[in-house]
Order: structure tokens, then C-alpha cells, then sequence
């Protein structure tokens, strides 16, 4: 039987209140959520509600866990490799919090790059976007800070980051429009100044596989 007080295994980014050397300050947070129940007139004693302050403290602890990380240091262990072609992996799921209103986002991300003598562990590129991805921020950052990080910690000849994904903030708030999508991209190199290559590797990422 799974002892229940056990951390979740299946994420790197679960944040035990009771460890060492965190920094998340959880008491406070769960003051703030029994404030907010308090002001939208609800009662944070009662039973449904009695522990909600403590489950949210530790959800922003585990969402925004990529604050405190280096999300670069996946790219230090490269392979000399004589290749020069497109590298890309697609379709790398990710969920982020949006930081105006504290909504998440979710979807996928497509990176490519090429290779200058070296290249890194296809996985290493989805802790890249998983860590970046704990964050406040919007999904062009979030795009931007992945494009910039592959590029300098790989001295590639070219980058190219496609992010699409959902937003809550449109979809169960405000305009209330589900199924909307939102794109972003950051080009760097020779994708962004050989309109060749920018076509090549937009075609491979928007190819539907057979």
C-alpha cells in the first residue's frame, strides 16, 4: 500500500514543506488563500474547504519551482558529433502559469536546432522547456528564455522555438473563448536570417505525421 505523506514521484519539481533549505514561504500563503475565501464570502473552516489553504501553498510551490533552478545546466553534458543538419523534437508538453492572472497555460513546444560540432540529449531539451516552464510569465518569455538558452549553452548556427498553447484567462474568464489557440516563435540565427532554412524547419515542425 503507497503511503499517502510520500512525494509524488512522477515530477521532479514536487516541493516537500517539511525539507530543508526551502524557500517557499508556505505559511504565509496559506494565510493569503484564507483571505481571499474570507473576501469572496466563503468560510475556510468549513470541511470541503478546511485544508484548501495548505493544498494551495503547496501547488505554487511545485508550479513555480523553475523560480529557484537552473534551467540551463541540462545543456552542460554535450557529444562531440559531426553533424549539421536540423535537430527537432516536437510536440513537448509543458504546463506555465500565466503571471497576470495567475491562470495556467498548457500545450506543447517544438524545438529545433543546428548543430555546431556538438549536440545534447534529445530529453535534455524537454527539462529545458519543463523547468523554464515553472514560472509567472507569459508565453512569450517563456519562448524567448528557451530560444536564448539553446542558443548560447549550444553555440548553435541556428535556433527555432514554436510554442502553442490553451490559456485559461481566455478560456474560463473574460472573453470565454475555448479552443483558442495562441502561437509564439523565436528564431535565432540561421532561422531567423536565412528565409531557406526558416522554411525548411517550420515545414518539419508543422508536418502531420503520417
Amino acid at each position: 500500500m503507497v503511503d499517502k505523506e510520500q512525494p509524488a514521484e512522477q515530477t521532479p519539481f514536487f516541493v516537500d514543506k517539511n525539507a530543508p533549505h526551502n524557500e517557499v514561504d508556505f505559511a504565509r500563503i496559506e494565510s493569503a488563500v484564507r483571505e481571499i475565501l474570507e473576501a469572496v464570502g466563503e468560510d475556510p473552516d468549513r470541511d470541503g474547504l478546511l485544508e484548501t489553504p495548505a493544498r494551495v501553498a503547496r501547488m505554487y510551490a511545485e508550479m513555480f519551482a523553475g523560480l529557484k533552478s537552473e534551467p540551463g545546466r541540462h545543456l552542460a553534458k554535450v557529444f562531440a558529433e559531426d553533424y549539421d543538419e536540423i535537430v527537432l523534437v516536437r510536440d513537448i508538453s509543458f504546463c506555465s502559469m500565466c503571471e497576470h492572472h495567475l491562470l495556467p497555460f498548457t500545450g506543447k513546444a517544438h524545438i529545433a536546432y543546428l548543430p555546431s560540432g556538438k549536440v545534447v540529449g534529445l530529453s535534455k531539451l524537454a527539462r529545458v522547456v519543463e523547468e523554464v516552464a515553472r514560472r509567472p510569465q507569459v508565453q512569450e518569455r517563456l519562448t524567448h528564455t528557451v530560444a536564448n538558452l539553446i542558443e548560447d549553452r549550444l553555440s548553435a548556427r541556428g535556433v527555432a522555438v514554436v510554442v502553442e498553447s490553451t490559456h485559461s484567462c481566455m478560456t474560463m474568464r473574460g472573453i470565454r473563448k475555448p479552443g483558442s489557440l495562441c502561437l509564439t516563435s523565436a528564431m535565432r540565427g540561421a532561422f531567423k536570417t536565412d528565409p531557406k532554412s526558416r522554411a525548411e524547419v517550420l515545414g518539419l515542425i508543422n508536418r502531420v505525421a503520417s
